[in-house]
C-alpha cells in the first residue's frame, strides 16, 4: 500500500509501527511511521547508517534531532533493513 509522507508534530510517547523507510537519495532514507508521519532520516555515513531524528513543533516546524524518537538520535546500523530498524527504533 503507498505511504502518504505527513510531516506533523507528534506528541512524546509511543510511536505506531512497523517503521517505513522511503528512498530520499542513495545516501538517505526518510524513517515513517506506519501511518505516514516523518520520525527522522537514515543517514549513511562511511560504512554505517545512522538514525537522526526528526520533530516537528505544533506550527509544523521541524525540529532537528527532536520528535518522539529523540533518545534514538544517531543510533547505528550496519543495513538500511526496515524490520531490523522498525525493532530497534520502537525497542523499549
Amino acid at each position: 500500500m503507498p505511504l502518504t509522507p505527513k510531516f506533523i508534530h507528534l506528541p512524546d510517547g509511543p510511536v505506531p509501527g512497523p517503521l517505513r523507510l522511503l528512498p530520499v537519495n542513495a545516501d538517505v532514507l526518510a524513517v515513517h511511521t506506519a501511518e505516514g508521519a516523518h520520525v527522522g532520516s537514515l543517514k549513511k555515513i562511511g560504512a554505517v547508517w545512522k538514525f537522526k531524528a526528526m520533530g516537528y513543533d505544533e506550527a509544523g516546524d521541524m525540529e532537528p534531532g527532536g520528535g518522539p524518537l529523540t533518545d534514538r538520535h544517531n543510533l547505528q546500523f550496519q543495513t538500511p533493513d526496515a524490520a531490523k530498524v522498525s525493532a530497534r527504533l520502537l525497542a523499549g
